[in-house]
């Protein structure tokens, strides 16, 4: 679960992590009157949507006087950024900067702790420094059972620091992170840029957060600030219909029956030169439904050229499998190819059952696998 950079700064307010006064705005008007508010000569001006590269794509300006808030108040607001709208801006004070770093807690699945990442190369290019010189990143593993006392604290903040002032600062936000990411079930919490300002303090200008969906229930506060993407839409609807569906970003779209076997279909897409459009268990039931649900779930994805079915009969049964295929295409008209491969418990019946139908049938899951490839690299029609 992601929340925008206000309501990750008010986190950290809570916290009494130092970060930038601002205020949000949904309209040029309330852009105008945040900026009398503020009272200052010059203003930042954030487009907030869920997703990075904001300042790349132009949704982060400095507007130095009330008709540059209004001009860039009117550019950002309405803008997308990677198929986000921004319907609403962030006006706050623009830092003067000496020097900007990066601070980070984030679950490490590797060592089964939450790893603090630390880097004096802070900014938009930050993931630049992690490709090309990780040497620049500095990281600790913090042991759970004891979390982050003092001198560790202060061990890290001298990684970015000499001088005894800002590693005592540094060090106080480092253990105020971790208590707000430990307290509020988080995944991620960033800080990019922590920067040093010209007067020799420590603040936080940019704040991110993720959250553990699974904590979702003991974290109602959190979970208020929720505000699902069409993607987490999707995937909470699947949820909801019993499966375990994840999107990606490819143009084959994945039917399969159990996780291990759904990963084994996408290492092949990937192996053969295709892109799989998403993750889709669904699971071990027999139920004609549950695969018309499947279907319409794949095919409302405008990315997805062609549709790979992978089923492995075990529980599921194949012929209930090719009984809900057919079912589902009298329901959706497209034109999408549809490959299959089916094996298993009722296999006979299945494929006989598909024998004069408009799907195209492969014996073996290397066979389907091409076939799929093909279409995606053709972008071929029925």
């Amino acid at each position: 679960m992601k929340i925008h950079e206000y309501q990750a700064k008010e986190l950290f307010k809570r916290s009494e992590i130092p970060v930038d006064k601002s205020i949000l705005c949904h309209s040029i008007a309330e852009a105008l009157d945040a900026y009398d508010q503020l009272g200052l000569p010059k203003v930042v001006i954030k487009a907030q949507v869920l997703t990075g590269g904001r300042g790349k794509a132009g949704g982060v300006k400095i507007a130095r006087d009330r008709n540059d808030v209004e001009k860039y108040a009117g550019e950002i607001l309405g803008m997308k950024i990677k198929d986000f709208t921004v319907d609403r801006i962030l006006v706050g004070e623009a830092i003067d900067i000496a020097s900007e770093y990066y601070m980070s807690l984030v679950i490490d699945r590797n060592t089964k702790s939450v790893l603090l990442m630390l880097s004096s190369e802070g900014g938009m290019d930050i993931e630049e420094v992690a490709r090309k010189t990780p040497e620049r990143i500095s990281r600790f593993v913090i042991d759970s059972s004891i979390g982050i006392p003092d001198f560790l604290a202060r061990r890290a903040a001298f990684t970015l620091f000499d001088d005894l002032k800002l590693v005592t600062q540094a060090s106080e936000i480092i253990r105020k992170l971790y208590t707000l990411f430990i307290e509020t079930d988080a995944s991620l919490a960033e800080i990019n840029p922590l920067v040093l300002t010209q007067k020799g303090d420590l603040m936080a200008i940019d704040a991110k957060m993720t959250f553990d969906d699974n904590a979702a229930y003991r974290q109602s506060d959190i979970r208020a600030l929720f505000e699902p993407t069409e993607e987490e839409k999707k995937e909470a609807l699947a949820k909801s219909k019993g499966f375990s569906y994840v999107s990606l970003d490819g143009n084959i779209g994945c039917m399969v029956n159990g996780a291990g076997l759904a990963m084994a279909t996408m290492d092949m897409i990937e192996l053969y030169g295709g892109t799989p459009a998403n993750f889709l268990d669904i699971g071990g039931s027999s139920n004609p439904t549950k695969v018309i649900d499947a279907m319409h779930l794949l095919l409302d994805d405008s990315r997805v050229k062609v549709v790979l079915i992978n089923i492995f009969g075990g529980i599921t049964r194949c012929d209930d499998v090719a009984k809900g295929l057919i079912e589902a295409f009298k329901q959706i008209d497209t034109k999408i190819p549809v490959v299959i491969r089916l094996t298993g418990t009722n296999e006979k019946e299945g494929l006989a059952l598909l024998r004069d139908s408009e799907f195209q049938v492969a014996g073996t899951m290397d066979g389907a696998t091409e076939i799929a490839v093909n279409y995606e690299k053709l972008g071929t029609k029925y």
